[in-house]
């Protein structure tokens, strides 16, 4: 599980081809620190598996169906990207609860700054949208963020300058693809909710 709260902003060192796979060679010199074969690191809000690590960098295979749901699959060498360790039993939760599982895309549309924030409205695919709520939680390239404004195709958040400065979020641009997770709590809701209603 992880917070949504990115430790550092990491780079995409090489990208390996593997058929209906892709293994990438991440630098991130403190989420490596300890890393061994087999940890979990959030990766623009994928949660992938250490295989090699070797000082600064390590090592993870993304399968096609990952690539297929995610925004992993535009990253390149030198792409920048948010990383985030699991977080420890015991420590505090700074974000919500997030899963690294992307439910989503969407795409930055819009970059409107102020002299101390920046609102950034990023689109939503419709069946998303229902999770998505005014002051509700959302993770945005395994950013926890809070909601502004939800409509039916897009949302709204609301940047500050430590984020607009230590995660991707601060150098994408429209037209910029970004991984998307909802709040878990609302899908699980649901889904009681309508087992419920079922067996009535």
């Amino acid at each position: 599980m992880f917070t949504g709260i990115v430790e550092e902003l990491g780079e995409v060192t090489a990208v390996e081809t593997l058929g209906d796979a892709c293994r990438f060679r991440l630098r991130g010199p403190l989420v490596t620190e300890g890393a061994k074969h087999g940890d979990s690191i959030a990766v623009n809000g994928v949660c992938l598996t250490v295989v090699d690590h070797e000082g600064d960098e390590f090592t993870a295979d993304v399968m096609a169906e990952t690539l297929k749901r995610s925004s992993l699959g535009v990253l390149t060498p030198g792409s920048r990207v948010n990383l985030e360790r699991p977080t420890a039993v015991g420590d505090r939760l700074g974000g919500h609860i997030v899963q690294g599982h992307v439910d989503g895309t969407g795409t930055i549309l819009e970059r409107t700054p102020s002299e101390h924030w920046e609102i950034v409205r990023i689109s939503l695919p419709g069946d998303l949208a229902r999770y998505v709520v005014e002051k509700g939680s959302i993770t945005v390239d395994g950013i926890s963020l809070t909601v502004v404004e939800a409509g039916d195709d897009h949302f709204t958040v609301s940047l500050i300058p430590t984020t607009l400065a230590l995660t991707t979020l601060g150098i994408k641009q429209p037209g910029d693809p970004v991984n998307l997770e909802v709040d878990v709590i609302a899908k699980y809701v649901e889904r009681l909710l309508g087992t419920r209603g079922a067996a009535q």
